[in-house]
């Protein structure tokens, strides 16, 4: 569902306007005084990701500080041996991770 984004040219108020397919004609009127005469603007987008493709965009190596500081390569490679070996990672190993992911510092590893 597109959504547009016009400014009104008499009170420069920004409308925003959610239509059902990009082939509908629009005709927007200003939610703030009602006038006819809009602008079009550029409207911001964002674009969901998956865990997988995360992973995908980044390194699966690397020897580089900022590799090892990027907290969704922590348990990479521990995740990746268990899938290659077709062996179910068990739930201590699982919450491990996720919990340094997260920013807890693993047990026995406090300082």
């Amino acid at each position: 569902m597109p959504i547009y984004e016009y400014r009104c040219q008499i009170c420069h108020e920004l409308s925003t306007f959610f239509v059902r397919s990009v082939g509908v004609a629009l005709e927007p009127i200003c939610s703030s005084c009602g006038s006819a005469e809009m602008q079009r603007r550029m409207s911001a987008f964002a674009m969901g990701k998956t865990t997988s493709g995360v992973h995908a965009s980044t390194p699966t190596s690397g020897n580089s500080r900022e590799y090892y500081s990027d907290p969704r390569n922590i348990g990479r490679h521990v995740e990746d041996t268990f899938t290659r070996h077709g062996v179910e990672m068990p739930a201590t190993v699982r919450e491990s991770i996720d919990a340094a992911r997260g920013g807890e510092v693993p047990k026995g590893m406090q300082s």
